[in-house]
C-alpha cells in the first residue's frame, strides 16, 4: 500500500508518466485484467436471453443507469423519477451485507457517488411496468418486499450464469474417491437436467461490466468527459477516462465515420 501511494504521489507530480501500480491491489498480487465493455449485439443477446427472468431489472438498471451494485440493491422509489419532464434516478443510499443480511446506509462509496441520473425511455418504461405491480419501497426486492442478502442476489445472478457456455467444474464420487470433471456447453444447447435452460451467452457477464458498458458507451458516443465523470459518481475525471475510455470498435471500417466526421466539423468551424 506504501509503494502504491509512493507511485500514485508519482503520477500526480508527473515525475512518471503512467503509473505501475494501476490495478494492483494493496494486498498485493497481479495486476487485473482489463474488461471490455459489452458490444451492441452481446446486450442484446444478454436482454433477451434474461427476459422475464428474475436479474432482468438488474441488469437494464445496469446497463441504462450506469449504477454500482451496491446502489442498485439499495434503490428505493422515493428516488426515482419516471413522471418528471426528464425522467431521472437519485442516487442516495448504499447497499452492503452483514451476516449475509442487508444494510442499507445512506453513507455512499464517495461524495461523489450522490447524482441524479437522467435515464432513457427504455429504462422508464421498464421501471413503470415494475411500478405498478410492486408493493416494496424497494425497486428490487425479495418475495417479502425486503433488501435482497447477499445469497439472494447471487441466486438472482444464478440465472445469468447457468446460461453461459463458460466452462463448468464437477464432482462426483467413484469408488469413494472424488472425481473432478470438466464441462463446456456449446451454444444453443440445453442443459441436460433442465430442457428450459439453453445455452445463448458465449461471452462472460459479471454485475461490474454493464456498468462498465454504460459509462464506455457514454464516452463512445462523445459525452464530455466530466459529464460521464459525474454520471459514473467518480471522484476525477482521471478515473473514469484511464479505466474505461476504451474504444469500443477499432477496425478501419468503423471508425472511418467518426475520423471523416471529426475533420469535417473542424473544416467547417
Amino acid at each position: 500500500m506504501l509503494l502504491k501511494c509512493v507511485f500514485y504521489s508519482a503520477e500526480r507530480s508527473q515525475i512518471l508518466q503512467s503509473n505501475p501500480c494501476v490495478g494492483i491491489s494493496g494486498k498485493g498480487g497481479k495486476a487485473a485484467k482489463k474488461k471490455e465493455a459489452l458490444t451492441d449485439q452481446q446486450v442484446e443477446v444478454l436482454l433477451d436471453t434474461v427476459k422475464g427472468l428474475p436479474p432482468h431489472l438488474f441488469i437494464v438498471l445496469g446497463l441504462y443507469s450506469g449504477l454500482r451494485r451496491e446502489e442498485i440493491l439499495a434503490l428505493q422509489w422515493d428516488c426515482v423519477f419516471l413522471d418528471e419532464p426528464t425522467p431521472y434516478i437519485s442516487v442516495r443510499r448504499a447497499w452492503r451485507t452483514e451476516h449475509n443480511r442487508p444494510v442499507i446506509s445512506t453513507t455512499l462509496k464517495t461524495k461523489a457517488a450522490r447524482r441524479d441520473i437522467p435515464i432513457p425511455k427504455c429504462l422508464v418504461d421498464c421501471l413503470r411496468e415494475v411500478k405498478e405491480t410492486s408493493v416494496s419501497e424497494y425497486v428490487i426486492c425479495d418475495s417479502n418486499g425486503e433488501a435482497l442478502s447477499a445469497s439472494q442476489f447471487q441466486r438472482v445472478w444464478q440465472y445469468v450464469v447457468v446460461r453461459s457456455t463458460q466452462a463448468r467444474n464437477y464432482y462426483k464420487y467413484v469408488n469413494g474417491q472424488s472425481i473432478k470433471y470438466t464441462v463446456t456447453p456449446s451454444l444453443g444447447m440445453t442443459q441436460k437436467n433442465n430442457p428450459k435452460i439453453h445455452y445463448t451467452l458465449d461471452f462472460h457477464v459479471t454485475p461490474h461490466l454493464l456498468r462498465h458498458t454504460y459509462i464506455t458507451n457514454l464516452l463512445y458516443s462523445g459525452v464530455d468527459p466530466k459529464t460521464v465523470q459525474y454520471l459514473a459518481g467518480h471522484e476525477n475525471s482521471k478515473t473514469t477516462m484511464d479505466i474505461y475510455a476504451k474504444v469500443k470498435y477499432n477496425k478501419p471500417e468503423e471508425l472511418f465515420g467518426v475520423v471523416n466526421g471529426a475533420f469535417h466539423q473542424a473544416t467547417d468551424d
